[in-house]
């Protein structure tokens, strides 16, 4: 498994890559690996962050059970600047809104897998990241998306 760090806004990201596909994105780290998965991975989140880029084309898989691979199908289906509920997406999974959020707090692909756009009933809800939901709130706020602060 390779991996490679990359500095975003919010601190380090970790890229991990398995047979040629992204498999994990962690916050922090200091690694220094290279591969074209990698290289191409660290230049999609900077344009992302630049402002360039609105949807990632890179390959990845989810490595866990089945909930939590669908779980992740159903985030990346969320547009760009648009938020789901956890109860939302829980339906379309066929799991509880609590289950959706141990599944979103277990997303092993941060930001290329977007659980930041997905909010509580009443609320953000939490984010596992560093900075907690003031980071998911400057992501919210990256991708112009409105009507999040309830």
């Amino acid at each position: 498994m390779a991996a490679r760090t990359l500095t975003s806004p919010f601190g380090p990201l970790t890229f991990r890559e398995a047979e040629g596909v992204l498999v994990g994105i962690e916050w922090g780290g200091a690694e220094d690996g290279s591969s074209d998965v990698l290289l191409e991975a660290e230049r999609q989140m900077a344009a992302y962050f630049a402002g360039r880029m609105t949807a990632f084309r890179l390959p990845w898989r989810v490595e866990g059970s089945v909930a939590q691979a669908r779980a992740c199908a159903a985030m990346t289906a969320i547009p760009f600047g648009q938020t789901r509920s956890y109860g939302a997406l829980a339906r379309e999974i066929g799991v509880s809104a609590q289950a959706m959020g141990q599944l979103c707090g277990g997303n092993p692909l941060p930001i290329l897998v977007p659980c930041h756009r997905v909010l509580g009933a009443q609320g953000l809800g939490g984010f596992s990241a560093p900075g907690g939901v003031e980071t998911k709130v400057q992501l919210l706020r990256h991708e112009g998306a409105g009507g999040f602060l309830l």
